[in-house]
């Protein structure tokens, strides 16, 4: 359905542009029909890029990104409208997606004039009275309010219900549950899953080690624009190879045991910065000489691939 092919993102920076900052690395990965895939990663990881350019909000520097075969870079300006019938996307920050002179619920108003014109007035107003309460939210307490009368959380559901409306094939979901109360994250990971069984793919970005693990089939793990372990979530919650996601997975705070990062920070790679070498060498305890060559991501079982010399190194003996 979507797979990214070597993508990677580059941004001119510094005086005149005279350097560039490499926000994606060669990324590849796929997502299939009905899966949710979760991209895990800490801030700057390069997750919200990898999902604007899925998004066609920002270009891609290299590689490739399809839909159903379909180059994305190549649809035209006009074929736009198409493509965003099939693909939305709902980010972190919901008060940046609402004009405040405006009142909130007009971006329903905005998908139909632009996606469903024939659509009477009453089976419209049933069709976004379902999507609301779809939701978690009364659309009597919600429907005509401005942007500044709502709670994130309220805006965060109006902008899922926008997507929900469409009959679209993927979700890119940036954080889409962030700035929502506890009582209401489970209801929405919920609607996730039963859309998924409806056949929608989404990507579900979370730098939230739980919540990847609850909803998805795959993850991904991300770390300065690389992929530095992938697979099925099973194995890699299970069994996690690399060192960051060793390091990840042992900072989740624990109720029995004293909050602790089990992977030690290593004081002599630390200063040691290679930027051509793994990505992960001035933080990795375990860095040695070989680690100064960038290395390929391997397959070390079924479903379950680390970019990670000492795994390789393991994996020959």
């Amino acid at each position: 359905m979507l797979e990214l092919d070597h993508v990677s993102k580059i941004y001119k920076v510094g005086t005149f542009g005279g350097k560039e900052l490499h926000a994606v690395r060669d990324v590849s990965f796929s997502i299939q029909d009905g899966e949710v895939v979760s991209l895990i990663g800490e801030s700057g990881s390069g997750k919200s890029t990898i999902g604007k350019m899925v998004l066609r909000l920002i270009s891609i520097s290299d590689g490739s990104i399809t839909i159903d075969g379909e180059d994305i870079s190549k649809i035209e300006t006009k074929e736009s409208k198409e493509y965003y019938r099939k693909v939305q996307g709902v980010f972190q920050d919901p008060y940046s997606s609402y004009n405040p002179i405006f009142k909130a619920d007009r971006i329903f108003h905005i998908i139909h004039d632009e996606f469903y014109p024939d659509v009477d007035k009453h089976t419209w107003d049933d069709k976004v009275n379902n999507a609301l309460q779809d939701v978690g939210l009364n659309p009597e307490h919600v429907l005509g309010k401005f942007p500044h009368q709502l709670s994130g959380g309220q805006l965060q559901r109006f902008l899922i219900a926008r997507a929900l409306l469409l009959d679209i094939k993927l979700l890119v979901a940036d954080e889409i549950i962030s700035m929502l109360d506890a009582s209401v994250r489970i209801d929405v990971l919920n609607l996730l899953a039963d859309l998924k069984t409806r056949g929608l793919s989404v990507l579900f970005i979370t730098h939230d080690l739980s919540l990847a693990n609850y909803i998805s089939e795959s993850a991904i793990i991300l770390y300065r624009g690389c992929i530095l372990e992938r697979g099925s979530t099973e194995k890699i919650f299970d069994n996690p190879l690399h060192p960051y996601t060793q390091m990840l997975i042992s900072a989740v705070p624990r109720l029995d045991q004293k909050w602790a990062t089990k992977v030690k920070l290593d004081s002599e790679a630390a200063h040691l910065g290679v930027p051509t070498g793994c990505v992960y060498y001035d933080r990795c305890p375990y860095a040695f000489e070989k680690c100064k060559v960038h290395p390929e991501i391997i397959e070390v079982s079924t479903d379950h691939h680390v970019a990670c010399w000492k795994v390789s190194d393991s994996q020959e003996k």
